[in-house]
């Protein structure tokens, strides 16, 4: 079922198999590309057709698909004339017609432009070929809502008629010889553009050109790539700004009522957007839409967690005694470096450990199994809402068996070796295994020297860290005119916020650069089909974003201050830097900054990447531009100077959000706040993207897809995964368990029972007992004892520095909590998953309803013919055009 009543498929390129006679046969003659031979060219006034026009000349036939080329000269440019030569006259022995605007007719007068229109014969021939579905009766199924829900969702809402574009239908897969059957009342608006382009496109990616070194060759991505073409796109069917004479100008619509910024709080046209751009991108923006709803649930529970910790900061009997004068204030800590580093008094951390407690409180542990439970909910109702989608966007039965099958022309390229298909049982190129192997060794060696030069900059970050706390307590300690900020900016806080900044700029820098090696080397391993392709290149993307943009937290969350040794046995990375430690109120307060400034860092200059740098570079066309005619600027050239979305447009929109789904879910036990700045980033998101399809970039060809793909493999593997580091970091990151242990087991005075935690928290050191090395070169405060954050018995003691039963009663508590919560969250996800199908009982009625009717109107009709073959002959072909648009397809046909 299908409000538009239309369904395609994936465009990928295959060989064709012309004979040489057809490729190369008399109608060459007909094709020229001089200035007085040009395809379909007629001698009607430019100036009486609007520049917005999207049709022929003669304002009836609309325009397709545009090519364009600039003449050249030289040897290569006669080979790339040639090349053109025989690819426009194979095009028009398909069906198609062209016609061509003259160089003189340009605003560069350099560009010559093709316009193709597909004819309603070639149409309905490869509608049938490509298996779409167009409507065949009114749905008859009816969907209650409330209205008062409706009343209280009006604000939201969209006009009907662009939310639903097109009434309801029952589809079935076309077929030319049944025309009959389907709901065709105006056969130009039988198929909509989408479908028009996609199927010109089918056609223009296997059309053969010629053969060169032996080898035929096809495709309009060929003459992309070797320059007999500088464009290839399908054209927007209005300007964005304004409306034009067109019955439906999509664009338009989908700027007023989409792209603008000022109706972020409305629902989207998914309709409208598929109708528009096709399902794979129809698909995307369903994804972001209820990933940003579902976000809203996480974030309004994560700000009333932060609420309840800025609330209850007053309240911290552990944040009172590290303030106050007669307790933190006479606590002398032992130095947090070797030498240079001086005793230290606990008060020092007041603000710090304050802060700290906003996120390190009993919400935090709430927040952390809330958000195991919302990721499950998500990625169940997702399958939900995905099931429905598949069945108003007639995706049912789409399978991708097809396009594994059709071969990338890369492949079909490099690979000279051929052999038989199981499937196809036809001859096709093939990478022998000797070649793969090592093409996929020296791609994983790169991979891996990748990751290791990302774990080496992480190791540079620490070594800067040891190296610059040491030159900030100095410059600190010393400086008077710091005195008013010294409460606030302490040198574990200036360390770490100067060391999140440099680790978020080499992110960029590395992310940069590996970008173009994992595209480089995914080309060198030659996938064999564009599926294969995107999956390959899109696991090697996230494995390298996922280290380059997590492992900093990683070692904030669970290596920073963790293996740090005690005074007298210090631990030293290399043997020269002595580990980091933690401040006594904890890690999480670090690990919450460095999570905000990478994540805030991503996604501000995500948008600037997206959105700033394709308008910047239309702004400049456009200047260039005005120094022409307006008259000459036409439709075709609007939309040639625009950017090209790219077949790799989606996968950085879906890469940037998983990155960010990684963010609010791995470590969200330390920042509460992270799901609202994820909401707030990606309600901007929706509509700059809109923004930018709508008016920076060409058209994207039509392209079906029935799910996100693989993201959602790698979506429920970072939903297992955050169960365990979440886990991980309530009981090792946060200071919840000692706490509770405290409270519960250790405990002095019942009714205040956490006064005395910070004491029982730090252990006590004889300075005598410091090695050269870690002694510290003044101790003006004649300090003989200094505490650490430590459970060991104290110097004196017949069991001196060793750990105590306490340390072993809170990793035992910690354990125990980790087993607790995992098992609770994953039994929760696992009943959840049962509980909740993957598709509707109201979306499987509608399916059988469907093909129950489908099927029974196919019979009836069926049964009509057999009567009327008795009485009548068959009759032939009704015209030239039918008889050329059959033959293509035969061709097409004979060549998959």
């Amino acid at each position: 079922m299908s409000r538009s009543g239309h369904r395609g498929e994936d465009e990928t390129l295959i060989e064709m198999t012309l004979t040489g006679d057809e490729s190369n046969g008399a109608l060459k003659d007909n094709s020229s590309i001089t200035d007085s031979e040009l395809p379909g060219n007629s001698e009607i006034d430019k100036n009486e057709q609007s520049k917005d026009s999207v049709f022929f000349r003669d304002g009836i036939r609309r325009i397709d698909f545009i090519l364009s080329y600039t003449e050249e000269t030289g040897k290569e440019a006669e080979k790339k004339a040639e090349r053109r030569k025989d690819y426009e006259l194979n095009l028009q022995k398909s069906g198609l017609e062209l016609e061509t605007e003259d160089k003189k007719e340009s605003e560069n007068g350099k560009t010559y432009f093709i316009k193709i229109h597909a004819p309603w014969e070639v149409l309905t021939t490869y509608a049938e070929v490509l298996n779409i579905k167009m409507p065949i009766k009114a749905d008859d199924l009816t969907e209650e809502s409330g209205n008062l829900l409706k009343n209280v969702l009006k604000p939201f809402r969209l006009p009907h008629e662009v939310m639903y574009p097109e009434p309801d239908y029952f589809t079935a897969p076309f077929q030319k010889g049944k025309q009959e059957l389907f709901r065709i009342e105006d056969r130009e608006q039988f198929f909509t553009p989408s479908i028009r382009n996609r199927i010109v496109y089918y056609i223009l990616s296997r059309c053969h050109y010629g053969d060169e070194e032996g080898k035929k060759k096809f495709g309009i991505k060929r003459l992309l790539s070797n320059g007999s073409y500088l464009d290839a796109f399908p054209l927007h069917d209005s300007q964005y700004c304004k409306k034009t004479d067109e019955k439906n100008c999509e664009r338009y619509t989908l700027y007023t009522h989409w792209a603008k910024f000022t109706h972020f709080y409305k629902e989207q046209p998914l309709d409208l957007i598929r109708k528009y751009y096709g399902e794979k991108i129809g698909i995307y923006f369903a994804w972001l839409g209820f990933y940003t709803e579902m976000l809203f649930y996480a974030a309004v529970v994560g700000f009333f967690c932060f609420l309840y910790g800025c609330i209850t900061m007053d309240d911290s009997i552990s944040s009172k005694e590290i303030c106050d004068p007669n307790i933190g204030g006479q606590i002398i800590m032992c130095p947090l470096c070797d030498k240079r580093c001086e005793f230290w008094r606990l008060n020092t951390t007041c603000e710090p450990s304050q802060y700290s407690h906003m996120f390190d409180n009993v919400a935090t542990l709430f927040f952390a199994i809330f958000m195991g439970i919302w990721v499950t909910l998500f990625l169940e109702f997702w399958k939900r809402r995905q099931a429905r989608l598949e069945y108003e966007w007639d995706l049912v039965d789409f399978e991708e068996e097809q396009q594994q099958l059709q071969l990338r022309p890369e492949y079909e390229s490099k690979c000279t070796e051929k052999k038989k298909n199981p499937v196809t049982q036809e001859m096709e190129p093939y990478l022998p295994p000797s070649s793969k192997a090592v093409r996929f060794c020296f791609s994983g060696a790169t991979v891996l020297f990748w990751i290791a030069l990302i774990i080496a900059s992480i190791i540079a970050i620490i070594v800067y860290r040891l190296w610059v706390y040491a030159a900030f307590a100095s410059i600190m300690e010393n400086n008077q005119t710091l005195a008013p900020v010294s409460n606030l900016l302490t040198p574990q806080l200036a360390t770490s916020v100067t060391a999140s900044v440099l680790n978020f700029i080499t992110i960029m820098i590395l992310n940069f650069l590996y970008e173009r090696v994992a595209i480089w080397i995914t080309d060198m391993e030659v996938p064999r089909t564009h599926l294969e392709y995107e999956n390959r290149l899109t696991m090697k993307m996230f494995l390298f974003q996922f280290v380059n943009y997590y492992s900093s937290c990683f070692y904030v969350a669970f290596f920073k201050g963790k293996f740090v040794g005690y005074p007298a046995d210090y631990t030293y990375l290399f043997g020269q830097w002595r580990n980091e430690e933690c401040d006594p109120a904890g890690c999480l307060i670090e690990l919450t900054t460095q999570l905000t400034i990478v994540m805030a860092g991503k996604q501000i200059w995500g948008n600037i990447q997206e959105a700033f740098v394709p308008w910047t570079w239309n702004w400049l066309k456009r200047r260039k531009a005005r120094n022409h005619p307006e008259n000459l600027y036409n439709r075709w050239e609007q939309d040639g100077d625009l950017q090209n979305f790219g077949s790799l447009g989606l996968f950085y929109e879906y890469l940037e959000m998983v990155v960010q789904f990684g963010f609010i879910t791995l470590f969200v036990a330390s920042f509460p706040l992270a799901p609202l700045l994820a909401l707030l980033n990606n309600i901007l998101e929706i509509r700059v993207d809109a923004w930018k399809l709508t008016t920076l970039f060409k058209r994207p060809v039509a392209a079906k897809a029935h799910s996100i793909g693989v993201w959602q493999e790698i979506l429920n593997s970072i939903a297992i995964l955050s169960v365990v580091t979440n886990a991980f970091i309530v009981a090792f990151t946060s200071d919840m368990i000692p706490r509770l242990v405290y409270y519960y087991a250790y405990t002095q005075d019942t009714d205040t029972p956490m006064s005395g935690y910070i004491n029982s928290s730090l252990s006590v050191f004889n300075v005598a007992d410091f090695k050269e090395q870690s002694m510290p070169t003044e101790n003006d405060m004649n300090v003989v004892s200094c505490r650490y954050r430590d459970y060991r018995y104290p110097p004196g003691h017949e069991k001196e520095y060793k750990t105590t039963m306490q340390y072993w009663h809170i990793l035992a508590a910690k354990m125990a909590f980790i087993i607790i919560m995992e098992h609770v969250v994953f039994l929760f996800k696992f009943f959840v998953a049962w509980l909740i199908p993957d598709v509707s009982s109201e979306v499987k009625a509608r399916v059988k309803r469907e093909k129950f009717l489908t099927q029974k109107i196919l019979h009836e009709y069926e049964l009509e013919m057999l009567k009327e073959k008795l009485c009548n002959k068959s009759q032939p072909l009704s015209n030239d055009k039918e008889f050329i648009a059959t033959k293509g397809k035969v061709e097409l046909s004979a060549s998959m």
